[in-house]
């Protein structure tokens, strides 16, 4: 796989995702970060966005994901993000981290979170 990579980290998008009736119903903020591994090597020498991939459709995408179906889980939130990314770039991998900084959970913390790492099968 390759070592080059795009970040695009911090993202924030509304969604009702968890598995409280009250997270499903009034939405909270969800954090996405993702890292696409792919071979920049020619992006690079050549200056030509046509070997890379377009940030904004990266983000765009991974926005109606977040906003358009309601998960009870982040694992199938964050395994969504990464299906729909790998099928979409021509990108070897991924990492997918979906964070949750308002669960509900008992106490003070800063968030939850689930990272998933995938890559095109046989690689």
């Amino acid at each position: 796989m390759a070592q080059d990579k795009i970040i695009l980290e911090g993202m924030c998008f509304y969604g009702h995702h968890g598995c409280h009736p009250q997270e499903r119903e009034w939405g909270q903020p969800f954090v996405v970060d993702v890292e696409l591994f792919l071979d920049l090597e020619r992006a690079a020498q050549e200056d030509n966005p046509d070997f890379s991939v377009n940030y904004e459709e990266v983000f765009r995408l991974v926005e109606r994901i977040v906003s358009a179906k309601r998960y009870n889980l982040l694992e199938a939130l964050a395994g969504e993000i990464a299906s729909q990314l790998l099928a979409s770039f021509p990108i070897e991998g991924i990492t997918v981290r979906v964070k949750k900084p308002r669960a509900p959970l008992p106490g003070q913390f800063n968030w939850v979170a689930v990272e998933i790492h995938r890559k095109i099968k046989g690689l």
